[in-house]
This record gives structure tokens, sequence and C-alpha cells, in this order.
């Protein structure tokens, strides 16, 4: 091989590698996990604001616990006196932090007016046991971009949360959250450049959409490339991601978004990804 010949040979490996590089960037990777129950016991309780309540659980059990993406879930089994079939009710939550090595694992409750999770928090005293199961699997996304943008409302916030802390440092990242008042206004320690717009918009409504629209028009990403993530109430989430991508062009393999909660049901498997 002559040299103009191996001048063009480096040439085209120069590009096959730029090529692969650019694929192998802001990868989402599925990683399964063993599904596994484990029985839990409350350590400790606080209140975080009026509705947010977070429960620390302690158990030898979660010695090999696994979760790999702030927005994964786990099950949590509430039981249910007097129910007929005698079986725990299911409800899905964000592991919001876990500590492998001490056997921790911590949870945060929205409390509603109702609900079998609310009553079970309302009532949780040091010393309780519970149930979970999972979670199933992870959606690792790379810290490789070089914006973030979370929105969401109170049921979204402990995977926000998570989320803006275990980001790289420097890196930007916008919340919106939608939440009832501004003493349910949470602060996150976090090395990321980080900047919270809450909405406070009373109690969740059909209107959410609109107004958090109307906030997300006024927002203006950073350079490069940008993460989107929305989570909340499925039929708002499913609004705000056509938004984002029809009329704000977010390319869709830089966004996802999953349904929380759905009104008018009662909550059980309420946890949906939202796709075309």
């Amino acid at each position: 091989m002559n040299q103009i010949d191996r001048l063009r040979q480096r040439f085209a490996d120069e590009i096959a590698s730029a090529a692969t590089e650019a694929d192998a960037k802001h990868q989402m990777r599925r990683v399964r996990h063993e599904v596994r129950r484990r029985t839990l016991t409350v350590s400790r309780i606080e209140h975080l604001t009026p509705r947010m309540m977070r429960v620390h659980f302690i158990s030898p059990e979660l010695s090999d616990f696994v979760s790999a993406a702030p927005d994964d879930h786990v099950k949590l089994f509430f039981p249910q006196a007097g129910r007929i079939d005698g079986k725990p009710v299911m409800r899905d939550f964000t592991p919001r932090a876990f500590d492998r090595a001490a056997g921790r694992l911590t949870i945060d409750f929205a409390l509603h007016e109702s609900g079998p999770a609310t009553a079970w928090a309302a009532n949780a005293r040091v010393g309780d046991k519970l149930d979970i199961g999972g979670p199933r699997g992870s959606q690792v996304l790379p810290d490789d971009f070089d914006w973030y943008l979370l929105i969401g409302d109170e049921s979204a916030l402990p995977a926000i949360g998570r989320r803006v802390e275990e980001l790289r440092p420097g890196v930007p990242v916008t919340t919106l959250a939608a939440i009832v008042h501004p003493y349910e206004e949470q602060r996150f320690k976090t090395r990321a450049a980080w900047t919270p717009i809450w909405l406070h918009r009373g109690e969740p409504s059909d209107a959410d959409a609109g107004l958090l629209r109307e906030r997300l028009a006024g927002f203006r990403p950073p350079p490069g490339d940008g993460f989107v993530w929305v989570a909340g109430e499925a039929a708002i989430v499913r609004a705000l991601r056509g938004y984002m991508i029809e009329e704000r062009g977010h390319p869709k393999a830089w966004l996802k978004a999953a349904g929380y909660w759905q009104r008018g049901h009662d909550g059980a498997d309420a946890h949906v990804e939202i796709a075309d």
C-alpha cells in the first residue's frame, strides 16, 4: 500500500470511528433485574412538606437490591383488612435513595385525600413492616447530554429529585414541577447547574396541561443535545409529550414520558410508558 492509499485508509477509519462514537451517544440501555419480594422495616419517618412524607426502611434483604435508574419503580404491598381475597393492594413507587451496603431504602409518599398508600403512610410507625417487589428492570440513560429538562407533578418529584442529585457536576438541568402551594417546594443537593421552576396551581385538574405548556413556552434550552423527561398524570403527560415533539421539534429518541397515575382510576397498575 503506497502513502496515498494509507492516507485514504486512515481517513476512512477515522470517519468510521466517528460514526460509531456518534451512534453510541445518548443510547438508553434496558437492564433486567431478578424480581424478588423483600420484607422491610420502617426505621425513620420525615415530613418533607405537608403533603410529602419520606419513609426510610432497613432490611438485610436489601444487600443485593438494584435500582440503576432514577425513575425505576418498585411494587409496595399494602395489607388490606377485610378484603375478601386476602391479597394486599399493590402500588408503584420510586426508590428515592438506597444504600445497599447499609441495607437502607428510602421511599417518598405524596399524600392524597384517600387511598391505601396514603392511609398506610399516615399511620406508619418505626418498626412497621412492609413488603416490596422489584424493580423488574431499569432504563439506564447515560449522563452524556448537554442539558436536561424534567417535568412533572407531585407524583414525579421523587424521580426528579433523584435525577437532579445524580447528574454530573455543572451540567444544566431545569425542572418544572406542578404543585399545590409554595410550601410543597423541595430542595435537592446537587452538583449540577439546577434551575427549578415551580408552578403553584392548587389542586390537580385538567387545566394542568395548559398551565405547564404556558411555562414551557418560555423555556429556552442551552446549546447542544438535550434530554426531556415528563411524568405525572397520564393524559397531561401525553399532551406535553406531543407539545415537545410536534411543536418544539424535540427528537423523540431524546424524550421519555411516563404516566404515573390516571385521573378517575384507583391507582392500580397506573405506571405506563407513553409513546406512539
